[in-house]
């Protein structure tokens, strides 16, 4: 059965899948990222999880997989296949592309950045499926975003496009590692929430879940900080969307899981912001913390002419790799 191998390539922990022709997860592992060790051993790891999932697709289906896509974090040079800089993996001009296809015995291998990734997927099979264009959100520890055009994901000229958590939404504000002051995800982040409420509360192991629930019990000192939150996010969501006037606005991430807590007042505070430009569809994103493999598996699909758009994609081997 032909197939490509798919990695999701995290801070922590790496996902990966064998998938086939038509979106379905043939085989799914799961490892550590194993950052402790050095960007050299992260590397050998990467390279080595590859090697294993071939293995395994030539032992289950018959023949190693035709392609591979990649996605890791960071800045990366995805025509050249180079990551380039990563700084919770401290590595830096990793020739990337070239290692794995040599290691996977020469086949085509695709290296893409960890959100437009993800953006790719929730565009072509998750929320955003159907729209022509989107622009994928998620609220994490910081803020980045994917711009969806006819099912492609926009990496910009020097693939820093979709950086809108670096939108200054208040002037001379808090300082950003970035080198900015102001910028959106110091206000609008999961990290951001948290560290905010942790303040409020006076309890310095709260976290944005928490204050998500104090919202939802009717907790005034967490209206007040979820509400500034909301008002920052909705203040750089408008200027995206008067850039690029997107059909589907969708938001991912762990800000995201406290539901209608977030999508309700961000709605409305989106709509009290916009004049000429159109509204689009806000909506959560669909594939959770399988996005980045889900994506990486489309990439290497493309690679070799045959991507799929079938969102059926379901788990027909549940077989988890722990170690």
């Amino acid at each position: 059965m032909k197939h490509v191998i798919a990695l999701d390539v995290g801070g922590t922990g790496m996902k990966a899948a064998l998938v086939g022709a038509g979106g379905e997860l043939l085989h799914q592992a799961r490892r550590p990222t194993g950052r402790e060790r050095g960007p050299d051993a992260v590397v050998e790891g990467i390279l080595g999880f590859a090697a294993e999932l071939r293995a395994h697709g030539i032992r289950a289906h018959g023949e190693p997989a035709s392609a591979a896509g990649v996605a890791v974090p960071g800045i990366v040079d995805e025509a050249e296949g180079v990551a380039a800089y990563a700084a919770n993996l401290g590595w830096r001009d990793v020739p990337l592309r070239a290692l794995l296809s040599e290691r996977l015995g020469g086949v085509p291998v695709a290296l893409g950045h960890d959100v437009r990734t993800g953006g790719l997927a929730e565009g072509r099979i998750g929320a955003g499926r159907g729209a022509d264009r989107f622009l994928f959100v998620p609220l994490g520890t910081g803020i980045a975003g994917a711009i969806g055009i006819d099912g492609k994901v926009e990496a910009g000229a020097h693939g820093f496009a979709g950086e809108i958590g670096h939108i200054v939404v208040r002037p001379g504000g808090t300082e950003c590692p970035c080198g900015q002051r102001g910028c959106l995800e110091r206000y609008a982040s999961a990290s951001a929430v948290s560290r905010a409420w942790a303040e409020a509360s006076g309890d310095p192991d709260a976290d944005a879940a928490d204050c998500a629930k104090a919202v939802a019990s009717g907790d005034e000192r967490a209206v007040r900080v979820w509400q500034e939150a909301v008002d920052a996010l909705a203040d750089g969501l408008v200027t995206a969307l008067t850039l690029l006037d997107p059909r589907t606005l969708i938001i991912g991430g762990g800000l995201a899981e406290a539901g209608e807590t977030l999508f309700t007042p961000l709605r409305e505070a989106v709509r009290r912001r916009v004049t000429f430009q159109k509204l689009p569809s806000l909506v959560p994103a669909a594939l959770g913390d399988t996005a980045g493999c889900l994506g990486a598996g489309l990439l290497a699909w493309d690679l070799i002419g045959t991507g799929t758009t079938d969102p059926s994609a379901e788990t027909t081997d549940p077989s988890e790799v722990t170690t």
